[in-house]
This record gives C-alpha cells, sequence and structure tokens, in this order.
C-alpha cells in the first residue's frame, strides 16, 4: 500500500513534468537570503550588498520619544507591521534551527537577517514598560503615495498595544519570533540569546494576561492590510508551542492544554498559525514519543492529507502546470509556507520512520517531498511559461514588481526627494525596475498559470518577506541534494 499511494501521486498529472527538474538550489537560498537587505529599514551597515539601498526611516519611534529604527518594510511599501514581520522572523528562525546545517555558507547570512529582525522586536518589546510598539508609519497615507523609503515624508506615526488595548497575536507572535531566534543564536551568541528568551517570556505574559485582537484595538490602522482575521487563540498556541520547545517549561504545555483543539485549517500564514503550531508541536509526539502530544500530530496530518494531490480529504486545489492554488491575493505566500510544513514534516517522518494514513492510503516521507519539490521548482521556473518567480533568478524573471524602491531611481545615482508623488511617472511606466530586487519572490500567477508582468497588479506583483522566510527552508533541504 505505501508504495502504490507513492506511485500514485508521481503519476499525477501536477505532478510528472517536473519531477525530474533540477534548479540551483543553492544559488536560489543565496538570493532568497540577499532579499532581506532590500527590505531593511533603518541605518544600513558597511557591509550591505544591496547598494541601491540607503539609510531610511532614522527617525522611527520619535513622536513618542522612543527609538524604533530598524527592522524590515514588509513588501513594496515603506511601512513597518510588525504582525507580519515577527512572522517572517519566526519562519527564518524556524528554517535555520531545522536546515541550518545544510545551509553552508548561507548560515551566517540567515542569521543575519533574523537579528536584523529580533534587533527591532527587542526596541519594540523594551522601550516602554507595559507597552509592546506594533508597527510604525500611516499605511493609509503611504498607499497614497509612491516614494523610495530613503525620501519618506509621510507620518511615521507609532503604533502600540497595551493592557487596555490589547494585541494577543501580535505580542504572542513577537513572542515566537524571539524564542525561536533565541535557539538560533543558543551557542553563535549566548547573551543574546538570553536577552532573547527573557523578553520573548515577557512578552507571551502580556499576550496571556491582556487578551484581545490586535485588529480591535487599531482597527484601519491594520486593516485591511494586516487584520487578524483567524483571531487570536492560533497565536497563543504558536507562541506557547515555540516558548515550549526553547524552554521545555511544562507550563507552555499546560497553557496550549487550556486553550483547547484549534481549527482544521488548509493554510498556514501570517495570519492562521493552526497547522505550523500542529507540525512544530507533532514534533515532540514523533522525535521525543511523547504521547501527550498525538493530538497534535494526528492535526499535522490531518492538514497534509487536506494538502496532498490525489488524497481523499484534499480540499487544496492546484493549476494546470502544478501549483498548488489557495487565493487569488498574493498566492505563492501560501505556496511557500505551506511547502515548508510538508518538506519539516516530512523530515521528521523520516527521522523516525514513520507513515500515516489518508483515508485508505498510506503516506510516506517521499509523497510529501515530491509534492514540496513540486512547488520550489515551479517558483524557479519550471513552470509553463517558463518564468521564474524569483527576481534575479532564471532566464526569466518578474521585471516590473510592485516596489516603491525597486521602481525608482536609486538614492545612490538620484539624492533629490521625489516626494510623495514623485514617483508615480515611474509606476505606470512599461519600462523595467531600474534596481534588481535580487531574491524576491512576487505574489506569483494566476489560476491559469498566466503572469502579466505589471506593476499596478500588485496581488501577483508585489513581494513580501513573509513569502521568502517560508522559501528558505525547502530551498535548504533540496539545496544540500535531498531530493525526491
Amino acid at each position: 500500500m505505501t508504495s502504490l499511494f507513492f506511485l500514485v501521486l508521481l503519476s499525477s498529472p501536477l505532478l510528472t513534468r517536473n519531477v525530474e527538474a533540477n534548479p540551483n538550489y543553492r544559488e536560489a537560498l543565496s538570493k532568497s537570503l540577499l532579499f532581506f537587505q532590500g527590505q531593511r529599514s533603518g541605518r544600513l551597515p558597511r557591509d550591505q550588498q544591496v547598494s541601491w539601498r540607503a539609510s531610511s526611516g532614522l527617525s522611527d519611534g520619535s513622536t513618542a520619544h522612543v527609538d524604533l529604527t530598524g527592522g524590515y518594510y514588509d513588501a513594496g511599501d515603506n511601512i513597518k507591521f510588525n504582525f507580519p514581520m515577527a512572522f517572517t522572523t519566526t519562519m527564518l528562525s524556524w528554517s535555520t534551527l531545522e536546515y541550518g546545517k545544510r545551509m553552508g555558507p548561507e548560515l551566517k547570512n540567515a542569521r543575519e537577517s533574523i537579528r536584523w529582525g529580533t534587533d527591532y522586536l527587542l526596541k519594540c518589546a523594551r522601550a516602554t514598560p507595559g507597552k509592546l510598539y506594533v508597527g510604525v508609519g500611516d499605511p493609509n497615507v503611504d498607499h497614497k503615495c509612491w516614494e523610495r523609503p530613503e525620501d519618506m515624508d509621510t507620518p511615521r506615526t507609532v503604533y502600540s498595544v497595551s493592557s487596555s488595548n490589547p494585541g494577543s497575536d501580535v505580542a504572542a507572535e513577537t513572542a515566537a519570533a524571539l524564542a525561536a531566534a533565541s535557539m538560533v543564536f543558543r551557542k553563535a551568541d549566548p547573551k543574546y540569546s538570553r536577552l532573547l528568551l527573557a523578553t520573548a517570556k515577557n512578552v507571551m505574559q502580556f499576550a496571556i494576561q491582556y487578551r484581545g485582537a490586535y485588529s480591535d484595538s487599531l482597527s484601519s490602522s491594520v486593516c485591511p492590510f494586516y487584520c487578524s482575521y483567524s483571531g487570536y487563540k492560533d497565536e497563543l498556541m504558536w507562541g506557547a508551542a515555540w516558548l515550549l520547545r526553547a524552554t521545555n517549561n511544562p507550563y507552555y504545555e499546560n497553557l496550549i492544554k487550556s486553550l483547547g483543539g484549534g481549527d482544521q485549517p488548509d493554510i498556514f500564514s501570517w495570519d492562521n498559525k493552526y497547522a505550523g503550531a500542529y507540525v512544530l508541536l507533532s514534533r515532540r509526539a514523533l522525535l521525543n514519543k511523547d504521547s501527550n502530544f498525538e493530538q497534535y500530530k494526528q492535526a499535522a496530518e490531518n492538514f497534509m492529507c487536506k494538502i496532498l494531490p490525489n488524497s481523499p480529504s484534499s480540499s487544496t486545489q492546484y493549476t494546470q502546470g502544478g501549483l498548488m492554488y489557495k487565493l487569488p491575493q498574493s498566492n505563492l505566500q501560501y505556496v511557500t509556507a505551506i511547502t515548508f510544513l510538508l518538506t519539516t514534516y516530512a523530515k521528521y517522518m523520516k527521522s523516525t520512520k514513520h507513515t500515516f494514513t489518508c483515508g485508505n492510503s498510506v503516506i510516506v516521507p517521499d509523497a510529501l517531498i515530491s509534492v514540496s519539490k513540486q512547488q520550489v521548482d515551479y517558483i524557479l521556473g519550471e513552470n509553463p511559461i517558463k518564468m521564474s518567480y524569483m527576481v534575479g533568478f532564471g532566464r526569466s524573471f518578474p521585471k516590473r514588481i510592485h516596489h516603491r524602491a525597486s521602481s525608482l531611481p536609486s538614492h545612490a545615482l538620484l539624492s533629490k526627494p521625489l516626494g510623495c508623488n514623485g514617483g508615480f511617472q515611474s509606476f505606470y511606466s512599461q519600462n523595467p525596475n531600474p534596481n534588481v530586487l535580487t531574491g524576491a519572490i512576487v505574489g506569483g500567477p494566476n489560476q491559469s498559470d498566466g503572469y502579466p508582468d505589471q506593476r499596478d497588479d500588485y496581488s501577483h506583483s508585489e513581494p513580501a518577506t513573509y513569502i521568502n522566510a517560508a522559501f528558505v527552508g525547502p530551498l535548504a533541504y533540496f539545496a544540500a541534494g535531498r531530493s525526491a
């Protein structure tokens, strides 16, 4: 039965096309991490490789009399939204924890990418007692402008949550990021690791004690951009799961139990963390043989059965060319995040010689790896239009991405400020972006495997930090020579 299901999977029209493809995963891994330099806010270091960017947002936090410089712009705009930024940092950390030994020289760059995020998140968590800063910049004003981050003249409004304006979701995600990163730096920088973990515990306690969704507290400042649509219970479970992994403190296990069972999603993203929490917790059931976590292993496997093509309980669409298709808005964010979970759960299965069933079919680890490899290869150019959705990778890639800094003349070449409306001529131009944002993964093709490559088509042409962060792990896995 095991081999039968694996053969059935491979004979699916979704999977036969690219199973022999072999893109240069190591190059893609390097570029996927380089991308984060292009998203940096704050004072850029001397070893900055993305030289067409310059320092920006150097007064961030000043309106609240705190230093909130640093961190990342989430996508093609000039706002620092901490909810997706913290998730980005968590996923970079998880990628490094699982696959760091396979990254070779890129391990150093992965750590630097994480630290750029955690340095900022630490400031947000430690600047003012009783407050967690969760964003900088007015998104409603920023989105009316097309200007470089170096030229920002829009309000750099500071947003926070507190006991009277709670934000359990953003706080627990921040705690997850700091806890996960604390393990990355445990040997590399023990003092920094201890600071990260101590701060993670404090922020998690705040998330638990003052419960509420940050969308309710901050409304139009975060919605519709990064509303917490799934509520905050998934973040409480996710944050507790990361602190349990970092501390082994039964307090967090009891917290997870008190939350009860979660939803059974067929998606994983910056908003909905349930599937990620299940996979993370299933590690204890599989690797530690801890029966207390059996229900999360079962939940993780239910999730896999909803993703795998030909599974009797599959609820996942695939395009004719073989790409997982979840939602029209920036679909690749779901593809990279789910691909990370497929690869990582398969890794846990392989190390314990574990299989599971979808209906009457037995699933072996390589069944998950096949689907994972299909998605990675598709994104890197093995698709019907031979388009790599990673900028700067392969022969054909997006040239007109929805990204202010990439689409406007570099500050290094034109230091004169462009102002709020100064960039719209470039926005509407059909010329390729003058600055190549190497490694950026865009929102991706449409349901018909088509990609118009238009700057104003942001749902397909905008890159985002959380798309890349989840892709780092699978790239490291395949770069080390693991394949189906």
